[in-house]
Parts: C-alpha cells; structure tokens; sequence
C-alpha cells in the first residue's frame, strides 16, 4: 500500500473517529453523572474514561479482526455488531434505572429535617440533621457506587464502535495488514482521546456549578442520565 493512501485512510479515520464519539453522548455522559454523583477526582474520572475507551474500541478491533482472517462477509459482522450494541443498550438502561431507584431511595433517607431543643435558660433552637448519614457506616453508603466503573466497564466493551469494521478495517484489508493497523489505531486513539477531553471540559464545568442544595439527588439524577442514554441506544437515536 502506498503512503498515500494510507495517510488517506488515516485521516478518515480520525474524522469518523471523532465525529462518532461526540454525536454519541453515551461515550461521555455517563462518566461525566458518576464522576459528579460519587464525587471521583479528575485523575480517577479520565483514567475510568480511557480503560472504558479502550475497552469499547478493543471489542470492535477483535472482532473485525477475526471477521477478516477467517473471512466472514461483513454482512455477518455488522450483524452481531448491531447485536452488541442492543445488549450495551439495555445494560446501560437497565444499570441506569437501578442505580437510580438505589438514589432515590438515598435522597429520600437522607432527607434533612430539624428537631426544636429548649434550654433552662429559655433559649430555644432547631437544629438541622440527617439520621442516615450520620449513623450509618460510610461503607455501606459507599458499596453501591464502588462497582460502578467495573459495570461501565463491561457496558463499554459491548457497546460497538459502529463505523469502525464496515467503514474502515474492511476497506483496509483490501490494501495490506498494515492499512488495517493503521486505520485502526488511529481511530482507537481518536475516539479515547475525544472521550477523555469531553469529560475533562465537562468535569471542569461542573465543578463550578455544584450546588449543595442538589447534591442530595445527584445519584438519582446520575441513574436518570445513564438511563436516558441507554434508551437512547437502545432505541438508534
């Protein structure tokens, strides 16, 4: 293959790469809602964002690399692709909707409410508590949260990088091996690079506009992100 075309086709995939993941919120919203609702540190959310990342590009590349040295029809490979992306879909949903039934209930347990207390003196005050977050221990109030980037995880490496076989390693294979690593690399190093600069602006952005009032809700409104875009996924949108 000669350079030319290689660069060509490079270039595509940097394109497709990089339009695929900032059209999908799904590869970015829901480490942005996690980070925001578990309170993790940038160095945590990127580094989760990145293995997700490769873990989601990696599940493509194996299997159109299978696909091409066994020489599946692309047909077939699409076909399973599309597969993957209903099972990543309804993960997504079905771990968004349960993670939020799980915040709903914390908010609700968590409520602030105030008891009066009269001193001999004559003073009067209310002070202003929650039972919950006071007397339960912190690792049962962390438990839930602490599987999260492990269940994103799998979700991601089931989510299929769409363009990535029909429009890229297939028409590389026709060229040489080295077209197909190329082509591929360079999308896979896109797409993460796109994920991770995406949640690091918003990560930035929400930090300044976190309100104390709203951090009770936080991992409902995180379970309600999540499943918004698994049904969004699930649903082609």
């Amino acid at each position: 293959m000669d350079p030319a075309t290689i660069g060509m086709l490079c270039g595509t995939a940097a394109f497709i790469g990089l339009i695929h993941t900032l059209l999908g919120p799904d590869h970015y919203v829901p480490f942005v809602v996690m980070a925001q609702a578990g309170r993790w540190s940038l160095a945590r959310t990127l580094a989760i964002t990145i293995v997700c990342g490769a873990g989601h590009v990696l599940g493509s590349v194996v299997l159109g690399g299978a696909g091409i040295a066994l020489g599946a029809a692309m047909y077939r490979l699409a076909w399973i692709e599309s597969i993957r992306g209903d099972v990543a879909g309804w993960l997504l949903l079905g771990f968004g909707l349960a993670y939020m039934a799980w915040g709903v209930r914390r908010a609700v347990r968590n409520r602030p409410h105030s008891h009066v207390h009269s001193h001999a003196d004559g003073t009067v005050h209310a002070h202003e508590h929650t039972h919950h977050r006071e007397h339960a221990h912190a690792h049962a109030d962390e438990a839930a949260p602490s599987m999260t980037p492990w269940i994103l995880f799998t979700i991601f490496v089931f989510g299929p990088c769409e363009p990535l076989i029909p429009l890229l390693m297939y028409p590389a294979a026709r060229h040489s091996p080295l077209g197909v690593a190329a082509v591929t690399l360079v999308f896979g190093v896109v797409t993460i690079a796109t994920m991770t600069a995406v949640v690091w602006a918003a990560y930035c952005g929400l930090m300044r506009l976190h309100a104390a009032r709203m951090a009770r809700y936080s991992h409902a409104a995180a379970g309600f992100a999540l499943a918004a875009c698994g049904l969004a996924v699930t649903l082609g949108l």
